[in-house]
């Protein structure tokens, strides 16, 4: 059967996060000849361009609890017509961000398109599960996973929506590494499964992945979603928030191949790609790399 056409959807918003750059991060990627590798696997390759997005130097900061949280909701409600209107078009949308808030509108997309809430994996060295209760930044990058799965409350409702968009018992973690107080709270008293990169070295990341995927498979859809942070800054020292102890070149591949051998996976998200922190475009060239191995790129 033919595969679906990858439809790229840009995200270039950095008000979600604490340093700027990650704006930068969809034009990288592009330039990381992202096209010419998707269609090296066959794959009919439709580009959407940017959706709208704001800077912060021009925008009022709003409540510190939960900085620019209008601007970004904004963007975030063209990402999810973005996406629901590549799923009702037969594509595979894959979001290119720009900070992981743009979750917010990949995931409530998703829900939409397919009438359901779905899973996700999210590879990432954050949980991404504060809400303006416990985030210790006001940073709505650290708030996305906890928005869409119906945890961060009012503030985050749209009409272009409908939350929770994912199961908190369809949400898998791995590689995480960096979690505050109150997001610990939230994976104690919840069903998400997670596996941090201590369970990766003990268990083996390949064990990881495949219980993940196993966790998120289900009705609606089920999202990957990529945090260039989740690899180790040697090899991905291009990130918006670097934390040492992640996932290497090798284990990061052989998470997209086992996404890819799995068949489940309809939607794909690379975020956090910084180019003013990068060198010579490596980390945005390793994320086009990742994304042809989850579209099923293989070695032999």
């Amino acid at each position: 059967m033919q595969a679906a056409p990858v439809a790229v959807i840009g995200a270039n918003i950095d008000l979600g996060a604490g340093r700027r750059g990650v704006d930068m991060g969809p034009s990288a990627i592009r330039y990381a000849e992202l096209e010419a590798r998707v269609r090296r696997l066959g794959r009919e390759y439709v580009d959407h361009g940017n959706v709208e997005a704001g800077v912060p130097e021009a925008e009022p900061v709003g409540d510190p609890k939960l900085r620019y949280l209008r601007q970004i909701l904004g963007t975030c409600e063209r990402i999810a017509d973005a996406v629901d209107g590549a799923v009702g078009q037969g594509c595979m949308p894959l979001v290119l961000g720009g900070d992981h808030s743009v979750a917010i509108g990949t995931l409530g997309g998703l829900a939409r398109a397919h009438g359901a809430p779905g899973g996700v994996l999210w590879l990432d060295a954050h949980g991404d599960l504060n809400t303006a209760q416990t985030t210790p930044s006001g940073n709505v990058h650290g708030m996305a996973l906890a928005a869409a799965a119906g945890f961060a409350g009012k503030a985050f409702e749209s009409e272009h929506w409908t939350f929770p968009a994912v199961e908190p018992s369809r949400i898998a973690l791995v590689g995480t590494r960096d979690l505050d107080e109150g997001e610990r709270e939230v994976l104690r008293r919840s069903d998400i499964t997670v596996f941090t990169m201590t369970d990766v070295d003990r268990l083996g990341l390949e064990y990881a992945v495949r219980q993940s995927l196993e966790k998120i498979a289900g009705p609606g859809f089920v999202h990957v979603s990529v945090d260039m942070d989740a690899l180790d800054p040697d090899v991905a020292p291009g990130v918006g928030t670097p934390v040492r102890g992640g996932l290497s070149y090798r284990e990061a591949h052989l998470a997209m191949e086992l996404v890819a051998e799995s068949g489940l996976v309809g939607s794909l998200e690379v975020v956090e790609v910084n180019p003013i922190l990068d060198e010579h475009n490596t980390t945005a060239k390793l994320a086009v790399e990742l994304i042809a191995s989850a579209l099923g790129a293989r070695i032999l």
